[in-house]
């Protein structure tokens, strides 16, 4: 009982990620928003002949959805040094105070500035989160588990938007100040996650880390139910041994040896979110107003997609330590390409740069949206952030997990300010540029990605890299070597 609550009390920080990402789109697309911030946009979204792919490119727009992942990219690396010198339970807590602060300046806000200033400080809030959850999540699971404990974090993100979406659609009926109530709420999870974050345990990974090795120890056993911890505990002490041997974290990095799964958690990173499903769930208010649906419309189609997005979450749960990682990415992969090409084919060919969809085809490309949402959520969603938080060394691995989570919200603030001005100036063909990306991962997962289903995560080295028929050359050879 006390693990599931620590479980679910660190899993938080997935929820309120997940409700930043709902929001953003959904109080854009409500007009009393439009009018006190973006007063332009409401008068292009007035005009009857306005470019359906155009109405709402706007940079400044966007920029309130991307400064949270800019300012979440410097916030990662700042949560990495706090995640190894006070531990992972304290970066939570901090995470869970910069959510709070967010929420009170973004539901306050009476300028631009104010606002974005906000969102900001949700990006700490992010950065601090995204860091240190899934590492705890993975320290504290027994390793049959640790798929599904660690796709908690992946869930509770999808529950987030979900809840994000409803809270919008409901919002939406409250003049003029709908879209403050949205913005306020994530102070309510935030403070459970704040002093949830007092209650939880710290992670024993993180104990003999920081060299409390009895605590560690005594930590062990209580996560793991049993008197009886000698063998992980054991594993652990030589781990930490070994970290302990190593000056800079940062700087080990650049060994030889540290490239595998430093490369895999970056281009992980970069293909989940190249996959395009941050601007489908940024903008999917705007990008079903765009198809023809009304702004009532196009929220309720929001959460429809969300639905399927948790509940396809829960999918991955099931199938993750079953499965397998890579096929569960291999088999998303095909069902990706085809949703995002079959939508691109739709709207190039039927949605012209005036009017809209028939309400058959409309309806369809919800559809279609719902099956590549289905597919992400069992695959890419949860596996972008389990397999890196896993594959690390304790050496290596709040500094490595950083680099994979910057590199995650740096493509995030790029998709996020930029989508809207290319689906602007490549009208549907966007999806088509996605496609491609899809390719180029799918083959990425084929070759190079190894399976860590089952594998323990301070064995990674011996049983999973030393292996691998292309990322054994990096193990064989001197690991003390720096990359030049």
């Amino acid at each position: 009982m006390y693990v599931g609550f620590c479980w679910l009390i660190a899993a938080i920080g997935g929820f309120l990620f997940g409700y930043d990402i709902g929001i953003s789109g959904g109080v854009t697309a409500m007009d009393d928003f439009l009018i006190k911030f973006f007063p332009k946009i409401y008068e292009r979204k007035l005009e009857a002949k306005e470019d359906n792919y155009c109405k709402y490119d706007n940079q400044y727009l966007q920029l309130f959805t991307s400064s949270l992942y800019i300012s979440a990219l410097i916030a990662s690396f700042i949560a990495s040094i706090l995640c190894k010198k006070c531990g992972r339970r304290t970066t939570i807590m901090v995470a869970g105070a910069c959510f709070i602060a967010g929420a009170g300046i973004s539901a306050g806000a009476l300028g631009l500035k104010m606002l974005i200033l906000g969102r900001i400080v949700f990006g700490f809030g992010v950065g601090f989160g995204n860091e240190a959850v899934p590492l705890f999540l993975s320290e504290v699971a027994p390793v049959q588990h640790r798929g599904a404990v660690n796709i908690l974090f992946q869930l509770f993100i999808t529950i987030g938007i979900l809840v994000a979406n409803l809270v919008n659609y409901a919002v939406s009926k409250v003049h003029p100040f709908g879209w403050r109530i949205s913005l306020g709420l994530t102070g309510v999870p935030a403070i459970i996650l704040f002093f949830g974050s007092m209650i939880i345990v710290e992670t024993p990974a993180s104990l003999m880390e920081r060299g409390k090795e009895s605590e560690a120890c005594h930590t062990l056993k209580k996560i793991r139910g049993v008197g009886d911890v000698d063998a992980e505990f054991d594993q652990l002490k030589i781990s930490s041994e070994k970290a302990k041997e190593i000056g800079s974290p940062w700087k080990n990095l650049l060994k030889k040896s540290s490239i595998p799964p430093l490369v895999i958690g970056v281009m992980l990173q970069i293909f989940q979110q190249f996959t395009g499903i941050n601007a489908i769930m940024f903008y999917a208010p705007i990008l079903f107003q765009t198809i023809g649906f009304k702004n009532k419309g196009s929220l309720l189609s929001a959460v429809v997609t969300g639905t399927f997005n948790v509940l396809s979450t829960l999918i991955a749960i099931w199938r993750v330590d079953k499965a397998g990682r890579k096929k569960l990415l291999l088999v998303a992969s095909v069902i990706l390409f085809i949703s995002q090409t079959t939508i691109g084919v739709i709207l190039s060919t039927h949605l012209k740069p005036t009017g809209s969809l028939s309400p058959t085809l409309g309806y369809l490309v919800l559809g279609l949206v719902c099956v590549y949402v289905i597919a992400f959520a069992c695959s890419w969603g949860p596996l972008g952030w389990l397999i890196p938080s896993e594959t690390f060394p304790l050496e290596t691995r709040t500094s490595g997990f950083a680099v994979s989570v910057g590199t995650n919200m740096l493509c995030t603030a790029i998709i996020a300010q930029a989508f809207l001005t290319m689906m602007c100036s490549m009208h549907a063909y966007i999806f088509f540029f996605f496609a491609a990306w899809i390719v180029v991962m799918g083959l990425f997962v084929l070759f190079l990605l190894p399976e860590t289903k089952n594998v323990p995560i301070d064995a990674m080295c011996d049983q999973v890299w030393s292996k691998h028929w292309f990322w054994r050359r990096f193990i064989e050879d001197d690991g003390s070597k720096e990359i030049v």
